[in-house]
């Protein structure tokens, strides 16, 4: 009768509440609108399950009947006495058979339901995930993330298989067994079987409140004993530094300590919860054993029927058992489904009017108009920016760290809303459109070109997702990373690693020029593309992105004056404000704030 190390924890009426709500989350991608094929599964398999359930009660008359046709003193001939013996025998064996084929057969009908429902969820959930704003995914944490579908789904699989298939059939099966006791034998049998189920569910639950806070500290001794060693290998240089070795063996084996402490009651309150569940599942059994062999002495009962009580006592003790285990497993599981669903309720910030149109790009001019903007209420990026760039012209932004140059881009690129005021392409409101249509338009060469972990043929083809071999060549050519590419060993095949860290930060970004140059966007934004890069390569890539904005409405977002001294205009941002507009030459002149700059970025070069 013993439990799995899990112990019975069941779980808590503030943990059934929720864990009701997240499966009726779950019931409609069992029972689809417009989807019939799903429902008959769902159906056919439920008629398969309730079968092997019949079938499963139903097999202990046959061990009876041959136990009473073996202990028959009618006289008979020995021979036919042991054929009919023989023949229940093989009908019991047959019955335990069709019993498990049942079952087989209901989990092959019901699997394609059940894979259709993780995909389903699945995919739901990574569409949200990229329909959460900018907001969210600045904050989140990418392992932390992908843990909560990972986990989310696979809560589904569990409570799938467990619920449906295990808890609800042992329910079934347990309510079949005690109308039988009741029917072919007494009613103090279904009082017994009855109270001994409820006195065993009773003492798990109260046990498992106790377990449950010891387990809580057992964890968050834990937690503190793997942050304390964790905390001390990645300050490994300092320990060495102070000669401390000792000190963090000592903070690491007292934080260990309580974990001893709190792991050895974990152990004793298993044991105690164990032994108890066996105590009253034995007690009941042996009661009911008593019961059937009085009746059996008295002659009102047979020794089949003796036999079958015990082979229903042991159909109901099992279950118990399972039961008992399983319980925590699928507490577990409604925890990590209700973080699943709770992070498909997170609200996208950022969606499309109802019926909004397509952004028609005639010039590609760009506006903002009185743009007032904080990531926060009270901070303030942006205090009433007006700004414009003509159709096919070039608009450079520069300014100090922390000026909102970044933010304007995100704002151009709606992963924000302006708080007031309009940004406006060819005169449409950014607002009034789709957002693909927007992000279609809009070409982004980034500060770090970060790739797929594929091909450097998979990662321009990025670009356009219909682009032909012959398209991702000739955007290649057009970066100058042609040459490059055929030099690798594997030419456009070659693997470019996590985040392309197998290439250097020019050759990245030469990608990132021949991707957006694939996607041929009317507009281009450059948002300090090439701040990362040494001179000599930023020289390089510089005239690239020159050529590229040939025909295009560029924005460009610089840290660099140098990278920008071509530009029609440039404007310096300083609070979230124009402090100075014109042409280089023209803030040269005002010996100004870019002036300034400008001096400070050319002594710094000559130095270098």
């Amino acid at each position: 009768m013993r439990n799995m190390t899990a112990g019975g924890e069941l779980p808590t009426s503030e943990n059934l509440s929720g864990g009701w709500a997240t499966i009726r989350r779950v019931a409609p991608y069992l029972w689809p609108e417009g989807q019939g094929w799903v429902k008959r599964r769902v159906v056919l398999a439920m008629i398969m399950l309730l079968l092997s359930k019949v079938i499963a009660v139903g097999t202990p008359f046959l061990y009876k009947a041959a136990v009473d046709s073996l202990a028959a003193e009618d006289g008979s001939a020995a021979w036919l006495l042991a054929m009919g013996a023989i023949g229940l025998t093989v009908a019991y064996g047959g019955a335990r058979l069709l019993n498990i084929g049942f079952q087989q057969l209901r989990d092959v009908i019901f699997a394609r339901v059940g894979q259709r429902a993780l995909r389903m969820l699945a995919l739901r959930t990574f569409e949200h995930i990229h329909k959460l704003s900018m907001r969210y995914h600045i904050t989140r944490k990418t392992g932390g993330l992908s843990r909560i579908v990972e986990r989310g789904v696979k809560g589904v699989e569990f409570l799938l298989r467990f619920l449906l298939f295990s808890i609800g059939p042992l329910v079934l099966e347990l309510l079949f067994i005690a109308l039988i006791l009741w029917a072919v034998f007494d009613v103090w049998y279904l009082v017994v079987v009855v109270g001994t189920i409820a006195v065993y569910i009773w003492f798990t639950f109260k046990v498992t409140e106790w377990r449950v806070k010891i387990r809580k500290q057992m964890n968050d001794q834990d937690t503190d004993a793997n942050q304390k060693a964790i905390d001390s290998l990645l300050n490994f240089e300092t320990v060495k530094y102070f000669g401390a070795e000792a000190r963090e063996a000592r903070r690491y084996d007292k934080a260990m300590e309580g974990y001893e402490v709190a792991a050895l009651k974990t152990a004793y309150s298993l044991a105690f919860l164990n032994f108890g569940q066996a105590f009253l599942i034995t007690g009941g059994l042996v009661a009911v054993m008593v019961m059937a062999a009085i009746g059996v002495e008295n002659g009102d009962l047979t020794v089949g029927d003796f036999v079958m009580v015990n082979a229903y006592m042991i159909q109901i003790t099992m279950p118990l058992n399972f039961l008992g285990t399983v319980y925590r497993e699928i507490r577990q599981a409604l925890v990590d489904m209700g973080e699943m669903f709770g992070l498909l309720e997170q609200p996208a910030e950022v969606n499309d009017k109802d019926n909004a149109a397509d952004l028609q790009v005639k010039g590609g001019e760009i506006r903002f108009e009185n743009i007032h903007f904080g990531y926060y209420h009270e901070r303030p990026i942006l205090n009433g920016l007006d700004l414009s760039v003509p159709a096919g012209g070039s608009l450079a932004i520069v300014g100090p760290s922390g000026a909102g140059k970044s933010t304007i881009g995100r704002l151009l690129f709606r992963f924000y809303d302006v708080n007031s005021g309009a940004l406006k392409i060819d005169g449409q409101d950014v607002r009034d459109i789709t957002q693909q249509s927007l992000h279609d338009a809009i070409g982004v060469v980034p500060q770090d070109t970060v790739l797929f972990n594929d091909t450097v043929g998979y990662n321009i083809a990025y670009g356009r997702d219909d682009a032909t071999h012959a398209d991702v060549i000739e955007a290649a050519k057009a970066a100058k990373i042609h040459d490059f590419i055929m030099g690798l060993p594997e030419g456009y095949d070659t693997q470019v690693g996590e985040r392309g860290l197998k290439l250097s930060g020019g050759e990245k970004q030469r990608v990132g020029i021949a991707r957006t140059l694939l996607k041929n966007p009317p507009i281009l934004l450059l948002d300090e593309a090439t701040s990362a890069l040494d001179t000599e390569t930023e020289s390089s890539i510089q005239a690239s992105l020159s050529e590229m904005g040939q025909g295009r409405t560029v924005l460009t977002i610089a840290h660099r004056l140098s990278t920008v001294a071509d530009a029609d205009e440039i404007i310096v941002l300083e609070g979230g404000q124009v402090s100075e507009r014109g042409t280089h030459d023209e803030l040269l002149a005002l010996k100004g704030r870019y002036s300034s700059m400008w001096d400070r970025q050319r002594a710094e070069e000559e130095v270098a």
